[in-house]
């Protein structure tokens, strides 16, 4: 099956009920606590227009994203749900972002007088989130400055002071001193949360959880969670599955890679495919040409880590060095067409081959892999 319009049998496959899924055992997992799924770096390589509204369908409460762009092209897909800027953003585009019903993220005192001025000159009243600095050390008030910066905010009818959050850099971290530190965050978080309160400022919505402080600190799912990774059916670390586990359930990977076989090329013993003639074939072998490639998001370095495909079901290595639009693989001596089923990311039966594998085969991480799928591989939502 390749996708309608598109010409060249490689594309993503993003299943909707997989989404759904996991939005329904995240929900089990954090009871009561708001989801606010995260659909940044279009929507972890899935397709952030096709990705949002399914998981809105399946129960997410409202999305979120990293910058200004990735909110409007939602709205531009009709998307009326509200979008929480993760991040604070240049004081000269606040305008667009409130134009275009995006909450905004303000993270320091200049930031908070920025957004009050930017509300004040827009109109109407805007939605407004105040970001702590507990320990991540990227965006965030300090928390010595968070009173002054809530009271900033709380002081202009223009705006909404909805939310008050924190992010966390370890706690996908099983080590004694990765615990520790998350729990530090949250004790300092709380500390800030109670200083405004004594003030009347606390917002109505206050959030810290990721997917792992989702998965594995409980006391920070407070009122929302942020959830991206497992949104997309991977834990950012194998420990966390336990909170899953113990409910008799499991995450589902939502995205499947596929192609088709394009050439066929039988090769003597000693044949060297592709870019540098890497390395000689040990016997004669049938070389298959499918039509995917590094600016498709495979990364070189999976021919040298012994990576694999599934063609017909059954995996099979590359043969040379990965190319910017195509890969050779070494079927051996069995049968392979023209047009056979190719799965780069996804389960054939009891075979399977994951983003995980892919990241540790690269030396990298889940999230690279995901985020990094080209934009030229088509995407398309089935079931």
């Amino acid at each position: 099956m390749t996708v309608a319009g598109v010409h060249r049998p490689a594309w993503a496959q993003i299943s909707r009920s997989a989404l759904a899924h996991n939005v329904e055992v995240l929900r089990a997992v954090v009871g009561h606590a708001t989801i606010c799924a995260v659909v940044k770096a279009n929507g972890y390589g899935h397709g952030a227009q096709l990705v949002a509204p399914a998981l809105l369908e399946a129960g997410a409460d409202l999305l979120a994203v990293a910058i200004i762009d990735e909110g409007i092209e939602l709205r531009h897909a009709g998307i009326t749900a509200p979008i929480l800027l993760l991040s604070e953003i240049p004081a000269n585009t606040l305008g667009v972002a409130l134009d275009n019903g995006l909450s905004l993220t303000v993270g320091s005192l200049e930031g908070a007088r920025a957004a009050v001025a930017a509300a004040e000159a827009t109109g109407g009243r805007h939605a407004v989130h105040l970001k702590v600095d507990t320990g991540m050390h990227r965006q965030g008030v300090a928390p010595d400055e968070a009173l002054e910066a809530a009271r900033l905010l709380a002081a202009s009818d223009a705006i909404t002071l909805e939310g008050l959050f924190t992010h966390f850099p370890v706690a996908d971290g099983d080590e004694a001193e990765d615990r520790a530190f998350t729990e530090h965050q949250l004790a300092l978080f709380a500390s800030v949360r109670a200083e405004l309160a004594d003030h009347g400022l606390c917002p109505p919505v206050v959030h810290a959880a990721n997917s792992a402080g989702a998965l594995g600190h409980a006391d920070s799912r407070i009122d929302m969670i942020r959830p991206g990774l497992a949104l997309y059916g991977y834990l950012p670390a194998g420990w966390l599955g336990e909170a899953i586990t113990a409910l008799g359930l499991r995450l589902w990977p939502a995205l499947e890679l596929r192609a088709e076989v394009v050439a066929i090329r039988r090769v003597p013993a000693g044949g060297r495919p592709s870019y540098g003639r890497r390395t000689p074939l040990a016997t004669e072998a049938t070389i298959a040409t499918v039509p995917f490639g590094y600016a498709d998001g495979y990364p070189r370095r999976l021919f040298e880590a012994g990576a694999h495909v599934l063609v017909n079901g059954r995996p099979y290595p590359l043969a040379g060095a990965v190319t910017m639009d195509q890969l050779v693989i070494n079927c051996g001596d069995d049968p392979v067409a023209l047009g056979d089923d190719v799965v780069l990311l996804g389960a054939r039966g009891e075979q399977s081959i994951t983003a995980d594998d892919w990241a540790r085969w690269a030396s990298t991480i889940a999230w690279e892999i995901l985020c990094g799928i080209g934009a030229r591989v088509p995407r398309v939502l089935v079931d």
